[in-house]
Formats: structure tokens, sequence, C-alpha cells
């Protein structure tokens, strides 16, 4: 995805040497991928039209892309003081993040453990509790062996930029046991986000489009709005999209997430 008009480099945080790219100028807006991802492949499509009118800071999170593995667990927590760490070391106080499936995960426990960084949040894919996929599934990826992706876009995007090619089966198996371990969100503490947010799914998503009403609900949507006015958090379900295929349907994402951004804030309550 790099070009020559991005600034490339590593943040030091944590340990880990994680690597960034910025490209354009304006609001912040943080790009977080998903699992076994990097920018390209989750943002390729749609990162140059985002960059026109704002400056995008894509990172690639603990073992994926461009960032080394380092020995420590993977967790949505750690990758969050992670952004958090990286942000601070961009100087950079608060931004808009936009966060894909497992980077929606990331995106989430930035916006609980570092408030005050987060302006705007938009959310594709993503869950607060187990019960949020469809039954069965997380089961199924559990006995899902490393092959299976083997020759896909994100294993070829990762031998071609990973700094350790052959650490992919690594990474499998430290997401798979990241899975076991996550633990469902109390409602209340979606409740309490106060950051403005965009959640976006596929109507054939991994997500059942249930969870997605009960966290819209949560973050005060499903109201009448010409009664109560509109909420500041907004629901988009793309119709004829996969998970996979989400972050593809270019024509829609910039269709809904620049307004959402580019809306005034809320005045404070």
């Amino acid at each position: 995805m790099a070009n020559t008009s991005a600034q490339t480099g590593y943040a030091r945080v944590n340990g880990l040497n994680m690597y960034y790219e910025i490209h354009g100028t304006g609001q912040p807006l943080v790009l977080l991928h998903g699992a076994f991802s990097a920018i390209g492949t989750s943002f390729g499509q749609l990162l140059p039209s985002l960059a026109e009118t704002r400056q995008v800071i894509a990172f690639e999170l603990q073992a994926h892309g461009r960032t080394a593995d380092i020995d420590r667990p993977l967790s949505l927590e750690q990758m969050a003081d992670d952004v958090a760490a990286a942000l601070q070391q961009l100087g950079i106080d608060q931004a808009d993040i936009f966060g894909y499936s497992l980077g929606a995960g990331v995106a989430v426990h930035l916006a609980i453990r570092h408030p005050d960084a987060v302006r705007k949040l938009v959310l594709a894919s993503v869950t607060y509790n187990m019960s949020g996929f469809h039954p069965g599934l997380m089961e199924g990826m559990e006995n899902m062996k490393p092959e299976a992706l083997v020759g896909s876009p994100w294993h070829e995007e990762y031998i071609r930029i990973a700094p350790n090619p052959e650490d992919f089966a690594t990474l499998f198996a430290k997401k798979t046991q990241m899975d076991r371990k996550i633990k469902d969100l109390p409602a209340e503490v979606i409740a309490a986000i106060k950051a403005p947010t965009l959640l976006i799914i596929g109507d054939s998503d991994i997500i059942r489009p249930e969870h997605a009403v009960e966290m819209f609900r949560l973050l005060g949507g499903g109201v009448a709005g010409d009664v109560a006015g509109l909420p500041n958090s907004q629901l988009a379900i793309l119709p004829g999209t996969t998970h996979v295929t989400l972050v593809q349907r270019a024509d829609l994402l910039l269709s809904i997430i620049p307004p959402f951004l580019d809306a005034p804030m809320p005045e404070a309550k």
C-alpha cells in the first residue's frame, strides 16, 4: 500500500516496533486492519479516497504485516495500548478511529481504555460478546489450520511484506489462543462509550444482524429520530455483503464514512 507520498516508519511502543503509514493532511483518521491482514488487504480500496480530505494513519498491529512479532500473547487490550502509545509518539492527541474485524475489536478497547484519544469511532464487523457471532462459527474457526489460508490474499500479503515470512503459523496459533481468551464486555461498558460511533456490518457477515442492532441501541441508537432527535451513533447494514467482502464495498463505504466523520461533533451534554 505504501506509495511515494506516504510517510512510513516504526513507532517503538511496549517493546514492539509498530509499522505505520501516514497519508494526506487534515483531521487524523486511524485505520486498524483485520486479523491475518495488513493495511493493503484491509484498506487498499478505501485509503486513497479517505486520504484526500484527512490525515490517514494506518498501523500494522503486533505480528501482522510489517510489524514483527514479539514474545507476548496477542490481546485486544494490549494492541489498544500499543495504538494509544504510538499516537502519543506521533504527537496525535485525538483521532477518529476506523477498525475492521480484529481492528474494530482493538478500536473498542481503545475507546474504553483511552477515551481521550478517540474522537469518533467507525466499527466494521465488531461484537462485544461471543454471542454476537453466528452460532458455531468460532468453534469452527478454532478447528481451522493455518494451511487453510495458504494462497489467500492475506497469506500472500504476509509472505510478501512480513519481516519473518516463516512465522505465519505462529501468528495463526497466537490468534487462536487470543480468541479463546477474549472476555465478553458488559453492556454498560459499551453504553458508557462517549465517542459518536458508526457501526457497519454486511448483511451476510459473521456478525448476527441482531447483535449489531443490540450494540446500536447500547450506543443510543434505535430511537424514533423524528421525535427523539437523531442519536450520535449510526448503523449501516450493507446489502449482499459478507465479512470478507465488506472492505471491498468502496462505493457504499465511501458514501457513508466521510459524511459521518465530517458531521460536527455533538455538543457535550
